[in-house]
């Protein structure tokens, strides 16, 4: 079972290290971008990935003093309060938001570091030694999609507002 648990150990370590790149990337997108709705949501980003961080700090020295899995509190799925804060965001910009090129670089990258954790988080999940650590890691890869699905939304916005706020607020054309 000690090889098992430095398997565990291993992982969180990896999942650590994944978190604390995603909150550096996102902290660093938000000061580089050049409009609220980034320094929104890429700061909204950087405080889940902390979140996430120190869950998994915390899972680690469990399992480091007592040897397995622990009983966990059911990771806060902020996804809800994240698409409320980039739609508010939007709202507030309106349509004539900017954008410079590394905007776009940034979200290309922080949507490539969202599908890589996501599949190492289900990874993670499908090796599972307990029903707790299976379910911890299916809650933050989901967790994972949704931060990347509102990067892609922010393409769409960045790229044409217009069509964004037609398809968000679903207006149709009366004829």
């Amino acid at each position: 079972m000690e090889t098992e648990q430095n398997k565990i150990l291993e992982a969180l370590k990896i999942a650590i290290d994944i978190e604390k790149e995603g909150k550096e990337c996102y902290l660093q997108a938000g000061q580089d971008s050049g409009n609220d709705v980034g320094r929104k949501i890429f700061g909204s980003l950087a405080g889940d990935e902390d979140l996430h961080r120190k869950k998994f700090e915390e899972i680690f020295n469990d399992i480091q003093h007592n040897k397995g899995w622990p009983l966990i509190d059911s990771l806060s799925d902020n996804s809800q309060k994240l698409h409320e804060i980039f739609n508010e965001a939007c709202a507030a910009t309106g349509v004539n938001v900017k954008a410079a090129g590394m905007e776009f670089d940034a979200i290309n990258t922080a949507i490539q570091k969202e599908k890589t954790s996501y599949d190492f988080y289900k990874r993670q999940s499908q090796n599972a030694t307990y029903d707790t650590e299976r379910i911890f890691y299916e809650a933050v890869a989901a967790e994972e999609r949704q931060h990347e699905l509102i990067l892609v939304d922010y393409i769409e916005y960045l790229t044409d507002p217009v069509d964004w706020f037609t398809r968000v607020e679903h207006h149709s054309l009366d004829g």
